[in-house]
């Protein structure tokens, strides 16, 4: 089978990390591959943001437990070393489908380089407070972005379960 197929059929959401870094170099690959997502017009509305930094990746993850009405304690990245943010300009009339292309872009090249992936909510939210807008204006971030996933990476805890059969009626041909 084609391994780009073979891929999108393998892939599953991880919810269990080791603590372990993921090389800068593997990073950047993946990175790469969500700047190469279709975007309408390719007007290139997105824009990811890599954290590896312990105590931002951390500050987020209790807004993101916030929003999710769960205790800070609660870790929604599950232990993922790595956070990337899929932000997308609000100027772009197609900057929320944009992003969702970048977000699958991102997840399956994290696979083929056997890196676990999963896509975390509530980026929306986040980046609709203040707190979140100060941390992209101290990065040098301007222009009104909406938040529209957590990419969280790093080394899988345990194998993925093999995919849930696909249900009846999934694709419908007609002619």
């Amino acid at each position: 089978m084609n391994p780009i197929l073979e891929s999108m059929k393998t892939r599953r959401s991880c919810r269990a990390y080791k603590p372990d870094m993921i090389p800068q170099e593997v990073i950047d690959q993946i990175c790469e591959a969500g700047t190469y997502a279709a975007t309408g017009m390719n007007r290139q509305s997105p824009l990811i943001i890599a954290v590896k930094d312990k105590a931002l990746r951390d500050r987020l993850a209790v807004m993101n437990a916030k929003f999710m009405g769960k205790d800070e304690s609660f870790d929604p990245f599950y232990g993922a070393p790595v956070v990337l943010i899929v932000l997308a300009d609000t100027a772009a009339p197609t900057y929320i489908y944009d992003g969702s292309l970048v977000m699958g872009n991102l997840m399956l090249a994290a696979h083929a380089l056997g890196i676990g992936s999963c896509w975390i909510h509530r980026a929306k939210e986040e980046f609709e407070t203040e707190e979140c807008r100060a941390i992209l204006r101290e990065l040098g971030i301007e222009g009104e972005y909406a938040g529209i996933g957590h990419c969280i990476l790093g080394y899988e805890e345990k194998p993925a379960a093999p995919a849930a059969p696909r249900k009846e009626g999934y694709v419908r041909q007609i002619g």
